[in-house]
């Protein structure tokens, strides 16, 4: 259950990677949000949109070359000291999309998960560290005899509960999740949603959840932003989103979720945006209520609240 109290505050952060002299790709471009302690907030939208930038950008992988992020209370962005630093790495953690190739092969899940404990020197003799371990591998559904195993001897679903275990290890207020069903078979994305949502409740976390599932996102979110080449669109609660979406690349992902039942598929209709029209730079967030808000201009604004998307339309 989501408070008042903002955990994390993001005011136009720009991420871009220069590619040659003549082309830099803006892969975060402006963007501005905030995140309140204990709710899930998560980012939607396609391959490249820059979501995952996003998050590796919150917590230090990359540097952002532009805007300001406020860690509770803290300013994290921009140069930072040793203690910003531990403070980063003890208070906010990641879980990585592949669950392979996010964890080391030649290392036994025991050195693995408690590798953040070595870092930072939180443990003081091999027993203590040994049994946070133990203590936090049961809190992820996986035994004692699972800590000298190598990543090669467990399944998908298994491999991602030992990433959430690493994160898990330094007790963070905040993590960030990466894409971490996409790689699963069906039915195991649904047990590790299911722990995630246990251990929120359990330990009072927040979430940035990042994924291109739509059904997935509406089960575990309290708040959604959709992002498009860099930009958030659209952002509000779940219901804002998927029950009165004004961005046209909002109405356009929403109509490609399938139906599970076939005789409503068959009469599904797609909304298909038209990526030509698509020009950012003369757009602004606009408040369509308290929770609720769109990137838009003055004009499509007007047209777009008449219900008129036909310029967006191929």
């Amino acid at each position: 259950m989501s408070t008042n109290n903002v955990i994390l505050e993001v005011k136009n952060l720009k991420q871009f990677f220069r590619i040659d002299r003549k082309t830099t790709t803006r892969a975060v471009d402006d963007v501005s949000f905030k995140i309140y302690e204990g709710e899930t907030f998560s980012v939607v939208g396609e391959s490249g949109s820059g979501k995952s930038t996003l998050g590796r950008t919150l917590i230090r992988i990359y540097d952002g070359v532009g805007g300001d992020v406020e860690f509770m209370g803290k300013k994290i962005s921009g140069k930072i000291d040793k203690e910003t630093k531990h403070f980063i790495t003890t208070n906010m953690q990641m879980i990585f999309q592949d669950p392979m190739a996010s964890l080391n092969p030649r290392k036994k899940v025991l050195d693995t998960v408690a590798f953040g404990l070595d870092v930072n020197k939180l443990v003081s003799n091999p027993v203590e560290r040994k049994n946070k371990v133990i203590e936090v591998l049961k809190s992820v559904g996986l035994s004692e005899d699972h800590m000298n195993r190598f990543p090669h001897q467990f399944s998908g679903g298994q491999r991602q509960r030992i990433g959430v275990a690493r994160a898990l290890i330094l007790k963070p207020k905040f993590i960030i999740a990466d894409e971490i069903i996409s790689a699963l078979d069906v039915s195991i994305q649904a047990q590790v949603i299911n722990l995630m949502k246990k251990l929120q409740r359990e330990l009072g976390l927040t979430y940035l959840f990042i994924a291109h599932d739509l059904s997935m996102v509406r089960y575990i979110s309290d708040r959604v932003a959709v992002m498009h080449l860099g930009h958030i669109v659209e952002m509000g609660t779940v219901d804002d989103v998927y029950n009165n979406p004004m961005h046209p690349y909002t109405k356009s992902l929403l109509s490609a979720i399938p139906h599970p039942d076939p005789d409503s598929e068959k009469t599904r209709k797609r909304f298909v945006y038209d990526m030509s029209t698509v020009i950012y730079n003369d757009s602004h967030m606009v408040e369509l209520s308290e929770t609720h808000s769109v990137l838009t201009t003055d004009k499509d604004f007007e047209l777009w609240s008449n219900g008129d998307y036909s310029l967006s339309l191929k």
